[in-house]
């Protein structure tokens, strides 16, 4: 495993961390506790320090499985969670107001069977609510010891300005991968000039860049794939599929060649990779012992099907 940044605690960010939304199960067709604590012991045998959740992926179990599995490690673990998504029945609302973010802190620290939260982001800008009550709230939570670094998720250029008049950001979290590439330029480039460490999710688009689906697939309305990652239809598909073409003529695993992609774009901290089994922890995470060569990038960087050149890493 390659480790990028160290955090307030001495411990170093990997390269790679582990998403959990999948763990969750509501979103992703299900999900097995036993396989879920065998996928986040098998990310930290590989020499993975950070794992991603959020009180809404499963209304809570994410983030009750990270509990469970980091207990008796948890000076060796970097905890990433967020606040500000709200669910209510099968609606789920966005509030960045000061007394959410306080309830929802403590409620994540209550699941997550820990004191403190190493990074506590926003999960998504609340147009409703003033950033600078937002970053308030933030703020006293990390005076208090409950949490230690401040990150956004979902932020536009814009807002992540704002955010950063009000309090110190350590991180933002974006989509970013070879069939989206919005934030190369804006977001990756200032982060770089800035400091800020970069939290990229989608690396794999879902699960479309692992290969596995040569034709679209039937998906429940609910599935994440369906209404979040929405290459599975379409145009989009044909997209994807035209990207596995060209990882084939490199070599290598699709899902290893996808995430290399991104981790080697600079200003990218770490990657956000889920993983629902043990097996997948493997496929994925081996992304870590190699390198895309110059002429690598290249070729993935000037697909003709994607987006413009934002000066995007070519070697």
């Amino acid at each position: 495993m390659k480790y990028v940044k160290e955090m307030r605690s001495g411990l170093k960010l990997s390269a790679l961390t582990l998403g959990t939304w999948v763990h969750g199960g509501e979103s992703w067709g299900g999900s097995d506790e036993k396989d879920s604590l065998h996928a986040i012991q098998a990310a930290f045998d590989l020499g993975v320090t950070c794992i991603d959740t959020a009180p809404v992926y499963g209304r809570g179990l994410a983030e009750t499985l990270v509990g469970r599995a980091t207990q008796g490690r948890r000076d060796r673990v970097i905890i990433a969670t967020k606040c500000g998504l709200i669910t209510e029945g099968r609606r789920v609302m966005i509030s960045l107001k000061a007394a959410s973010i306080r309830s929802e802190a403590e409620e994540s620290l209550r699941r997550l069977g820990t004191d403190y939260i190493d990074v506590y982001q926003c999960h998504w800008p609340d147009p409703k609510t003033p950033l600078e009550e937002t970053m308030s709230a933030m703020r006293k939570l990390q005076e208090e010891g409950k949490i230690r670094d401040i990150g956004v998720c979902n932020f536009s250029l814009a807002q992540l300005k704002e955010a950063m008049e009000y309090a110190e950001i350590f991180s933002a979290q974006n989509q970013f991968s070879v069939l989206t590439r919005d934030i190369a330029g804006d977001i990756l480039p200032f982060c770089r000039s800035q400091g800020v460490a970069v939290f990229s999710y989608g690396a794999l688009g879902g699960g479309i860049l692992t290969g596995k689906y040569a034709m679209p697939p039937v998906l429940d309305k609910a599935d994440a794939r369906s209404f979040f990652y929405k290459f599975y239809s379409g145009e989009p598909f044909r997209k994807a599929q035209s990207a596995l073409e060209a990882f084939r003529k490199i070599g290598r695993p699709p899902q290893q060649i996808a995430v290399n992609w991104v981790r080697q774009q600079p200003g990218v901290s770490s990657v956000i990779v889920g993983c629902r089994t043990a097996r997948q922890v493997d496929d994925n995470m081996g992304a870590a012992d190699w390198d895309l060569s110059k002429e690598d990038m290249e070729t993935i960087t000037a697909l003709s099907a994607f987006t413009e050149d934002h000066g995007l890493a070519r070697g």
